[in-house]
């Protein structure tokens, strides 16, 4: 574990708070980045249970509140961070919400709760990096997907949509950074031992894990190594690339 160190690289992870998300911002910790946990500040007891959970690495993270679906707030969020800790090095894009239905039942506020989230919040937490970045002539963005955004799902038009989405705006933006040391890459985990599959009921679930090629979930440690591997400083040349981690769950090239 690693203690908070006035030059380390900076780390934004949004979605902070959670298995995926917590796990994303130790990892980081671990390679001598100082973190900054980004989640809603609605859940006080998830908030002292994530800091009690963190408190080994003495300050290497940190946790800050913020809505990324408002776009002013991520941006006061990230002038709070240049002004206490320094610039942002690293955005990892993690924060995401489900409104399952089909599509004959879901009403508008579901698709806009979602986007708002899923997508306008990546949109309001690069816009507000990276000029910074491309300023500094370094960055790493990993957005995550899913690979419902690459298959589809039933009962998720809105997240497919969404996760679909944030892989033509990752391609599109690394187009735009790539010559100024900044990547922009996707992570697109599968199915995950998380409390989102553990609500499945047990007959679904044992489907889904014998539809894996692998023959198991995946886990927030399969996730975040790979989220870890492309921030680091040697993986410039990985830009505009989508990173499944399903365990074969669908394969493509």
């Amino acid at each position: 574990m690693t203690s908070s160190t006035s030059n380390a690289r900076v780390a934004v992870v949004t979605g902070g708070i959670g298995g995926i998300g917590t796990e994303i911002c130790m990892r980081l910790a671990d390679a001598g980045r100082q973190v900054i946990a980004v989640d809603l500040a609605t859940r006080s007891d998830r908030i002292e249970a994530f800091r009690e959970h963190v408190s080994a690495y003495n300050g290497a993270i940190r946790f800050e509140p913020c809505d990324v679906s408002d776009f002013k707030a991520c941006g006061g969020l990230i002038e709070h961070v240049e002004r206490s800790i320094g610039h942002a090095d690293i955005l990892i894009n993690a924060a995401g919400i489900t409104r399952d239905t089909s599509l004959r039942k879901m009403d508008p506020q579901q698709w806009h709760d979602l986007m708002r989230v899923n997508l306008d919040g990546v949109f309001n937490m690069c816009r507000h990096v990276v000029d910074s970045m491309t300023t500094r002539g370094f960055g790493r963005i990993v957005n995550l997907s899913s690979v419902n955004g690459q298959t589809g799902q039933f009962g998720q038009t809105n997240y497919s949509a969404a996760k679909a989405g944030v892989h033509g705006f990752s391609m599109a933006l690394a187009r735009e950074t790539a010559r100024k040391g900044v990547t922009v890459n996707t992570v697109s985990p599968g199915y995950c031992d998380t409390p989102m599959v553990a609500a499945v009921p047990q007959d679904i679930r044992q489907q889904i894990i014998s539809d894996i090629p692998v023959g198991r979930l995946g886990t927030p440690a399969d996730i975040a190594r790979a989220v870890v591997f492309l921030t680091a400083e040697d993986a410039g040349y990985i830009t505009g690339a989508n990173l499944p981690v399903n365990g074969g769950y669908f394969m493509s090239f």
